[in-house]
């Protein structure tokens, strides 16, 4: 009895520590689990712009049966305007030098600039083509000093802890050479701020939504055409993706909860001291393969 009653507490201390290895190695497996699970932080991502394209709409919001798209459509002849090869060649060479003279520029003037052409501008963009012919965007073309102003002070704040913070070394030293910081003076001087928002879904008579294929595909290619369409007008732009500010700026704008904004941009004449990097482009070698 002695004997047992003193090895007592040496079989419970062993008692003790095996249980301990035992819960630690279950917690350990649990954390590599929810590891492998969920997705790598990155403080920088913002999530209006993540891709949505493989985003499901909830099953009982969808109409399956109906989408509100017209199944006897009518097809018509196609026109098509076709140009001889020396044309084709000197109209491809001159649209080239045309876009090749765009630059992102940050130094914009408050020159007003005539509203039609922002109308154009837009309605060249709206030809882009999308999935199931959707047309997933939202042009907001802002004008007023006051909320132009405003747009500013939420990017600004937001933009301050973005390079403080989420951003990381890495990304504040590569944008050194651009010489860019939070600032954003364009927000206040250009004529024109054009905030670009991506439909992630749309909205069907009977109230159910409706899907929107390839949303973000379909409005960066819109984006695209915007891009080319401003060059071809004589004005100039910087491409913004302001990081964090999409749920402010479209309160603000009074966009509803099926907009998430994708593209910022400044639209006006350049200051005549403007200045832009002295960056090359790839050449056609590297960023084309001829099979």
């Amino acid at each position: 009895m002695e004997l047992f009653s003193s090895l007592t507490p040496v079989l419970i201390a062993v008692i003790c520590v095996l249980i301990g290895v035992i819960l630690k190695k279950i917690n350990g497996e649990e954390e590599k689990r929810e590891t492998k699970s969920k997705p790598l932080s990155r403080p920088w991502v913002d999530e209006d712009l993540k891709d949505g394209t493989d985003n499901h709409l909830e099953e009982e919001e969808v109409d399956e049966e109906w989408q509100g798209l017209d199944e006897d459509v009518a097809h018509v002849p196609f026109l098509a305007e076709r140009y001889p090869e020396d044309e084709m060649i000197k109209r491809s060479k001159m649209f080239y030098e045309l876009l090749n003279k765009r630059r992102s520029v940050r130094f914009l003037s408050d020159e007003p600039v005539p509203r039609e052409v922002i109308d154009n501008v837009i309605r060249t963009a709206g030809t882009s083509p999308s999935g199931a012919h959707t047309e997933p965007w939202t042009f907001v073309v802002v004008q007023d000093p006051y909320l132009k102003h405003k747009i500013r002070e939420i990017i600004e704040e937001e933009e301050e802890i973005n390079y403080k913070k989420r951003m990381g070394d890495r990304w504040v030293n590569d944008l050194k050479r651009f010489r860019t910081n939070w600032i954003k003076e364009y927000l206040d001087t250009a004529p024109y701020l054009i905030l670009v928002f991506k439909q992630v879904y749309g909205r069907l008579p009977n109230g159910k939504k409706k899907t929107h294929y390839y949303n973000e595909i379909s409005v960066s290619i819109a984006c695209g055409i915007l891009l080319a369409a401003l060059q071809n007008a004589g004005l100039y732009t910087v491409t913004s993706t302001p990081l964090n500010c999409g749920p402010q700026l479209r309160e603000l704008l009074q966009r509803p909860v099926n907009e998430k904004l994708l593209l910022l941009l400044p639209v006006g004449y350049p200051k005549k001291d403007a200045t832009v990097p002295a960056l090359t482009r790839k050449p056609l070698k590297d960023i084309m393969v001829m099979m």
